[in-house]
């Protein structure tokens, strides 16, 4: 069976995590990127196809000149639309292309929101820097397709909001940006996997932010099970964007007990937060989403480990210059907690602030059985590290 992978940069996810599984499965996989060379150079046993993956007609025209697909698949935040529209055009199982676009969209995943009447939160688009008279402050500037936190700050007054617009669409020519009220509350995640008729909630993350004004996440901590009222919501908000086939990470703030979506991901969480789930929860995560995109019922219990403690910490870059000393990757199991930690930026390189992800140093993923152990091992192991960044 062949299957069709749409892909940008190429990605933990894919290297540890859908290509074994695909190989596992006995599929013969493709690679279609517009970036050949770094995928060849990555996956050197892998076909792997140029081709523009931002246009659908492109992605449709490369498989229909190859050979026949038996899925399409993609967990790239940029091409999920694209891959729906060519499964739906080969006949194939897949997302609804709607439902990838509502999402990828957040001007418009705002507008399906308060027109179900499930939520309504302030929001306009900006294509120039300006600010609405009826902006209500403090909001949140980002980008309208933007992924990462990328981008993304938060702003007190209108002087503010022109000025970080300029910024950003002087570096993001023809971007659109979204401006919406900031949305109180701590940061959640919720993790779905859903086959279009059975969607089982893997439980979630806690996360938590640097200082403000900016949304970078430096630490997320696994949660097996939300308070039922808190995922129903969810979960009806996500039913009213039509999401609910494949691997889905939402992103929501609860106040008062008032669960509200800042945005949805609708492809397996990132940023080797996957990985740990697979591993925390001990079924074969990566399988289960590529079987859903074949075609195949997910089963009514997929065995999931329900005992897990997990965390994630993300060493952060604080300015600008070269990484001249850091740990290399280390696997280790310390007083019944497995560590993995692994680097993000090689020594020498040189890197400007970025204030988003492009941050992070390395990664730490620690599962266990108890959280305070857990999260104890981590912070011990991470004291012992040391990151040096010369300007």
């Amino acid at each position: 069976m062949r299957l069709y992978l749409l892909a940008l940069n190429p990605t933990d996810s894919v290297t540890e995590g859908f290509l074994p599984a695909a190989a596992q499965m006995g599929l013969d996989v493709t690679v279609l990127t517009d970036q050949p060379d770094a995928h060849r150079r990555t996956y050197p046993d892998i076909e792997v196809l140029a081709c523009d993956v931002r246009d659908h007609r492109a992605v449709i025209t490369r498989i229909s000149t190859h050979h026949r697909p038996d899925a399409v698949f993609t967990n790239s935040d940029h091409l999920q639309t694209q891959a729906a529209l060519a499964a739906d055009y080969f006949g194939l199982p897949g997302k609804d292309w709607r439902a990838a676009l509502r999402t990828k969209d957040k001007a418009e995943m705002r507008r399906r929101l308060a027109a179900a009447g499930v939520d309504t939160v302030w929001s306009a688009e900006l294509t120039e820097a300006v600010a609405p008279d009826e902006t209500p402050y403090p909001c949140v500037l980002k980008p309208r397709e933007g992924v990462a936190s990328e981008d993304v700050v938060l702003v007190d007054g209108p002087e503010e909001l022109v000025a970080h617009a300029k910024e950003i669409l002087e570096r993001r020519p023809g971007a659109v940006l979204v401006v919406e009220e900031y949305l109180p509350g701590e940061l959640y995640t919720l993790e779905t996997l859903g086959d279009g008729q059975v969607r089982h909630v893997l439980g979630g993350f806690h996360t938590e932010l640097s200082p403000p004004p900016y949304f970078i996440e430096e630490r997320l901590t696994y949660v097996p099970a939300h308070p039922e009222p808190v995922v129903a919501q969810v979960l009806a908000q996500l039913d009213s964007l039509g999401v609910g086939f494949g691997a889905c990470h939402t992103e929501f703030v609860v106040h008062d007990g008032r669960a509200r979506i800042i945005e949805v991901n609708y492809r397996a969480i990132g940023d080797q937060c996957d990985l740990l789930l697979a591993r925390l929860l001990r079924i074969p995560l990566f399988e289960l989403i590529l079987r859903t995109h074949l075609g195949e019922p997910l089963p009514a219990d997929l065995g999931a480990r329900g005992d897990g403690a997990a965390r994630l910490e993300y060493p952060c870059a604080d300015r600008a210059g070269t990484l001249t000393h850091a740990p290399v990757a280390a696997e280790l199991t310390v007083a019944d907690v497995h560590l993995t930690y692994r680097p993000l930026r090689e020594v020498g390189e040189r890197h400007e602030l970025y204030r988003t992800n492009r941050d992070y140093l390395g990664v730490l993923r620690a599962v266990g059985t108890d959280q305070a152990t857990v999260a104890r091992m981590s912070a011990d192991f991470l004291g012992a590290q040391r990151w040096e960044i010369q300007p």
